[in-house]
């Protein structure tokens, strides 16, 4: 599975991912650092690929509606350190394989991780 990591996230939370047996990829390993959300959010669109990140803005499952895209994992620690990030998606990926939450929108903290997927009709 290929992941795009955000940019407010550390490389070493690439690490963790890579790991898992993901390709991961970086906002601003693409030069795409700085971009507002909306335009980011496009280039991430374009390339289909699952996203990982720290921005509370991408799991507004109004604006990002799950089975709308490849996926968004959002990692809410209750501190902001690399470690932190690291340890939730550890978590993550040991609970479960990070393609299950391919099209969903999930938020991981540190006592769990929901996921809201496309209502079936």
């Amino acid at each position: 599975m290929i992941v795009k990591l955000d940019e407010d996230l550390s490389p070493v939370v690439a690490e963790v991912l890579e790991e898992a047996g993901c390709e991961t990829r970086t906002v601003a390993g693409q030069g795409w650092g700085g971009l507002p959300d909306a335009e980011l959010w496009k280039k991430v669109q374009a390339e289909e690929i699952f996203f990982v990140t720290a921005d509370k803005g991408y799991g507004d499952v109004r604006q990002h509606p799950p089975g709308s895209h490849a996926g968004i994992l959002l990692l809410r620690p209750d501190r902001e350190s690399i470690m932190d990030f690291r340890a939730l998606v550890r978590d993550v990926v040991a609970g479960q394989k990070i393609e299950s939450l391919k099209g969903a929108v999930s938020v991981a903290t540190p006592r769990g991780l929901r996921s809201r997927r496309a209502r079936r009709s």
